[in-house]
C-alpha cells in the first residue's frame, strides 16, 4: 500500500510516495508565489501525476496555513497570496478519487513522529517545532489531537514574561533580545565562544519554561524537538532540563523524555501520516 504526501510550502511544493516504512520516491517544483489558484494547482497535480500508481490508497498533505479540518478548506496559505480560501481536499477527491486529508505543518510533524520517528513507542507525544516560531502538534492516546479549529499545540502564543512564549524560546530570541541570529551564535557556540554559550545558555531556561507549559498541558511521554535551533541542542539542554527540573510534579519530571527528531524528509512523512492517523 502507497499513500502521496504533499508538502506545500511557501516557495516550493513536494510530493512523496510513501509506504509505511519509508519514502520512495519525490518530486519538487517551485510555486508560482504570484500565479493564481488554478496555476498554483497545476503545479500540484503535474507532481502528482508523476508519482501517482495504482495502489496509492490516500492523499496528505502539510499546509503552513489556517485549515478548516472538517472541509477540508485552507485559508490564506503563506507566501501564496492567491490562496485566500482553497477547498484542497474536495479538489483532490474529485480529481483522483481517493480520500484525501490536509493539516498543518506542526500537526504533520507530530503525526511523522509517531509512524516514522522517536514517537514510535509511545502514545502521548508532542512535536515541539522550535525554528523562526514555536508551534507543536500534540498525539494523545495514540491519535493526533488538532482541536475544534486545528489550533491545538499554539504554546508559542500563550504569555510569558512580557511577551509570549515565542518570542523568548524559538529562533526569534536571538534577534530580539540580541540583535543577531541563531546560525550565527550556534557557529560561536562550536568554536567554543563563551558568549555564545552563554547566550544559549540562557535560551535553554526560557525554552525550558515552554516544555513545562507543554508539560502542564499535555501530559506527554515524550517531547520531540525539531526545526533548525534544535540542531543546537547540545548548548542548551543543560539549562532546559534545569528549568525542567522546577515542575512542580517530580514523577513527571523523572518519566519525561526529551528527545531531537532525526527523521528526514519529515513533512513529506507527515502528510502521508495524516492517512494513517485517519484510519488507525
Amino acid at each position: 500500500m502507497a499513500i502521496l504526501g504533499i508538502d506545500l510550502g511557501g516557495t516550493n511544493v513536494r510530493v512523496g510516495l510513501v509506504d509505511e516504512v519509508r519514502l520512495l520516491r519525490t518530486e519538487s517544483a517551485s510555486v508560482p508565489s504570484g500565479g493564481s489558484v488554478d496555476e498554483v494547482l497545476e503545479v500540484i497535480y503535474g507532481l502528482i501525476d508523476a508519482v501517482i500508481q495504482p495502489d496509492v490508497q490516500g492523499i496528505g498533505v502539510g499546509v503552513p496555513s489556517v485549515i478548516d479540518l472538517k472541509e477540508g478548506v485552507i485559508y490564506d496559505v503563506q507566501n501564496i497570496p492567491s490562496w485566500k480560501k482553497v477547498s484542497l481536499k474536495s479538489l483532490l477527491q474529485k480529481r483522483y478519487k481517493i480520500p484525501a486529508f490536509i493539516n498543518n505543518d506542526a500537526n504533520c510533524f507530530a503525526v511523522a513522529e509517531k509512524y516514522y520517528g522517536k514517537g514510535r513507542p509511545y502514545d502521548h507525544i508532542v512535536g515541539l517545532i522550535v525554528g523562526t516560531g514555536l508551534g507543536a502538534g500534540v498525539v494523545a492516546n495514540g491519535r493526533l489531537y488538532s482541536g475544534a479549529n486545528c489550533g491545538a499545540g499554539e504554546f508559542g502564543m500563550i504569555p510569558y514574561q512580557d511577551k509570549n512564549l515565542e518570542y523568548y524560546a524559538c529562533g526569534q530570541f536571538f534577534k530580539n533580545v540580541y540583535g543577531t541570529s541563531g546560525k550565527d551564535v550556534a557557529a560561536r557556540a562550536r568554536r567554543g565562544d563563551p558568549e555564545a554559550l552563554r547566550i544559549f545558555h540562557e535560551f535553554g531556561g526560557h525554552l525550558g519554561e515552554a516544555v513545562k507549559v507543554v508539560m502542564y498541558a499535555a501530559d506527554p511521554e515524550i517531547i520531540i524537538l525539531g526545526g533548525s535551533v534544535s540542531r543546537a541542542f547540545e548548548f542548551f539542554q543543560e539549562s532546559l532540563w534545569a528549568s525542567v527540573r522546577e515542575f512542580a510534579y517530580s514523577i513527571s519530571v523523572q518519566n519525561i523524555k526529551i528527545d531531537v527528531s532525526d527523521v528526514e524528509n519529515i513533512a513529506l512523512l507527515g502528510a502521508a501520516a495524516l492517512f494513517f492517523d485517519a484510519n488507525r
